[in-house]
Parts: structure tokens; sequence; C-alpha cells
């Protein structure tokens, strides 16, 4: 059982026997002498999506969720549902392209690395890998001598994404873009 103090982001816990998926954790400390770190924790619930904040004293402990965490890879579309494979047994889950709408801008095809959470079989969420490279499909063209500059420009990725990128940058370059932040980390 964890304490409030030692969650993380990704972590599985239980509330009100419904499993919660730790997005953000921000520990606030009282300027008042003897008083405890409060952490203000946002969950998402992983079997309605919505989200939830709470807020928790440093000591107080909280239920690990009976979820198993498996490695995945994105196999195919099948109408609005991404089917992702376990790379151990080989077998399938599905979800809903609504259940995933901020991640979808950065699952290619054949994307390994990803984490799935499941629970009694059924396939909760995913954890992306924390960097993915992908093709600059369009973008204004590189200018000469742009390296020194430090400026940036709006490129179009092969998802659909868009993102900020260095303007020495051409199409048809494979860059690493942050899947937490969803910034330009560095050519691939």
């Amino acid at each position: 059982m964890p304490k409030a103090s030692e969650l993380k982001k990704g972590m599985v816990v239980e509330i009100n026997s419904v499993p919660h998926a730790v997005k953000q954790v921000e520990a606030k400390s009282p300027s008042s002498r003897g008083a405890s770190t409060l952490y203000k924790i946002r969950f998402t619930n992983l079997k309605t999506g919505q989200k939830l904040d709470e807020s928790y004293k440093g000591d107080d402990l909280l239920k690990d969720a009976d979820c198993v965490r498996v490695q995945l890879q994105y196999s195919y579309l099948d109408g609005e549902t991404y089917m992702f494979m376990n790379t151990e047994d080989y077998s399938q889950y599905g979800l809903n392209s609504d259940e995933i709408e901020s991640q979808l801008g950065y699952i290619t095809d054949g994307l390994d690395g990803i984490i799935g959470l499941v629970m009694d079989g059924a396939l909760l969420g995913i954890e992306l890998p924390q960097s993915v490279a992908m093709e600059i499909t369009e973008t204004a063209p590189g200018i000469k001598g742009a390296t020194a500059a430090g400026r940036a420009k709006p490129a179009t990725l092969t998802t659909g994404l868009e993102v900020q990128v260095p303007e020495y940058l051409e199409p048809g370059e494979i860059i690493k873009i942050n899947t937490v932040t969803g910034k330009f980390m560095s050519r691939a």
C-alpha cells in the first residue's frame, strides 16, 4: 500500500473499488509550523475516463489496484477500435479511440514499448513510450544558416500531429517527439 508521498505519475491505485491512474502530483508545503505537506493528486478513472482531484497528507495510505502491466505493440485499427498485441503471449486487446484520444497522435504502425494496464482480462489504458520517432510530412522549406537562429516553425507528422520544429528541418526527415510534453527532442 503506497503512501500519498510515494505516488508517481502512471501508478494505479484503487479508490472506492475502482482503479484510478495517477496523472499529476503536486506537493504543497504549508507555511505554518507543524503542518504536514499536502499532496494534490489528479487521478483518471480507468473505467469511465473521468478526472478526480484529491488532496492527501504525506502519510495517508492508498490501496494498490490489482492491475497487471504488460508490454504491448500497436497492431491495427478496426473501425473505431485500436488493437494492441501482448508481445509475450500474443493476446489481443482493443481500446476505443475516445478512450485514448489524447494519445492518438503518437500511435504509429508497429509502435513498440507501449505498457498496457490489464485488469480482469480487459485493457483499461495504455502508457506510451517516453519518446517516439515520426516522419515530417509537411513543413516550410529549410533555410540555409538557420541552425544558429534557434527559431521554430510548425511541422505536420505522419499521424497528423502538428509540432514546432527548428527551421533547418525539411519534409521526409525522421524526428523524435516527447510523448509527455508533445515537443520536438532531436533528429532520430
